[in-house]
């Protein structure tokens, strides 16, 4: 009697909390159903990482801060009948692209759900304990400008270190000046071959002479982007702009 009014007590202070809630139900089970020791000890276990892994999913989708809404089965491949959508799938459901620190480059025009496909990707790698972080560009660029001018660039990057998967969507819109351009271009170099970087681009690299300050500065840029990087491209119209047509 002694050591079961101790045990709530031993699991309270193992953090055992599923085990907690669990281990008196499933030993009034495990009689009336004649379980073995071990059997009720697995159960209990199996309860206890199953619950600790939902809590991990749960608190790594809330950190991500993706944008709602953009799984990979509402994604309307009909309207974009140049994607690999067997390629798509495997991006969003093996880890590899992630555990080599590669990055994965998406290019189309304003509107063909090119955040969407990021965002989706995203959530396949957090359902396998990948950490993610979605943030505009330019919102990632004005926090790492603050940082600089407060002398704590390196701790802001190294915070941003603890995210496997960083995604900067619409890269195209950071202004070209000296402080943005610089902020970024850190950025990239900085996650070259340490962590896998999601982008969205409206403009091909041929035009990234208008994000970036010189000439130098973005081949370098694209070159740490694309040495190791799968490039998926989005040809069609603008979903919203023809959804738009439709309701006319």
């Amino acid at each position: 009697m002694r050591d079961f009014a101790k045990l709530p007590l031993f699991l309270k202070e193992l953090r055992l909390a599923t085990m907690k809630s669990l281990w008196e139900p499933f030993s009034k089970q495990a009689i009336e159903e004649n379980w073995s020791h071990v059997g009720y000890l697995a159960n209990l276990c199996e309860h206890e990482i199953q619950a600790r892994l939902q809590n991990k999913l749960k608190r790594n989708l809330k950190q991500a801060q993706l944008p709602a809404g953009k799984a990979l089965s509402t994604f309307d491949f009909s309207h974009a009948p140049n994607l690999n959508k067997a390629k798509i799938q495997d991006l969003a459901e093996n880890t590899t692209w992630v555990n080599n620190k590669e990055n994965l480059l998406i290019f189309g025009p304003s509107g063909v759900g090119k955040t969407h496909l990021a965002a989706a990707i995203a959530y396949g790698m957090i359902e396998r304990g990948i950490r993610v972080l979605f943030t505009s560009t330019t919102a990632l660029v004005q926090k790492l400008q603050v940082a600089r001018q407060q002398l704590c660039l390196p701790q802001t990057l190294a915070k941003l270190d603890l995210y496997q998967v960083l995604i900067l969507d619409d890269i195209g819109y950071v202004r070209k000046d000296g402080a943005e351009t610089h902020a970024l271009f850190e950025l990239i170099a900085h996650r070259y071959e340490s962590g896998s970087l999601i982008v969205t681009a409206n403009q091909p690299f041929s035009e990234w002479d208008s994000i970036f300050a010189d000439i130098t500065m973005t081949v370098a840029a694209i070159d740490r982007l694309v040495h190791h990087a799968t490039i998926i491209e989005i040809a069609a119209e603008s979903y919203r702009r023809t959804h738009s047509l439709q309701n006319i």
